[in-house]
């Protein structure tokens, strides 16, 4: 009988029923889509130690003093799109982006894939998600 009941509640509650449908297939393809090209704070050090990647951060200079990976590059999203041709010398390494928790520099990662940049990589969680996992931060500058 919960076959009958659930073929009533489709029938006469489509549009919540078909709601459901495209939430749950949204759900599934970010969960396919959004996580490529992205890495956590362990893949990033393997990344950094083993291929030679860049890790770029793109919070303000101010956030960027007060502690980021080392050996990273600040270059801030405000003007992220002028440091392209700044950029290209890099192209032939993997690109880890990073920034405060993860969404600007997935914005940057989107920057410099148009701009033929291959291996690009945004930092899951960002520098809390690296400050949480135990990683080393320097207030050093290049």
């Amino acid at each position: 009988m919960p076959l009958d009941q659930l073929v009533e509640f489709v029938g006469n509650h489509w549009l919540l029923f078909l709601a459901l449908v495209v939430i749950l297939g949204l759900l599934t393809y970010n969960l396919i889509v959004g996580s490529k090209g992205s890495v956590g704070p362990l893949q990033a050090t393997e990344l950094v130690n083993h291929r030679d990647a860049v890790v770029i951060d793109v919070r303000p200079a101010a956030d960027f003093a007060k502690g980021h990976i080392i050996n990273a590059l600040n270059i801030p999203m405000n003007g992220f799109k002028n440091q392209m041709a700044t950029l290209s010398k890099y192209k032939d390494r993997p690109i880890i982006v990073n920034c405060r928790s993860g969404s600007q520099s997935s914005m940057a990662c989107g920057q410099l894939r148009k701009a033929g940049f291959e291996e690009v990589f945004n930092l899951q969680g960002g520098i809390m998600a690296w400050e949480a996992a135990s990683l080393p931060l320097t207030r050093k500058k290049r």
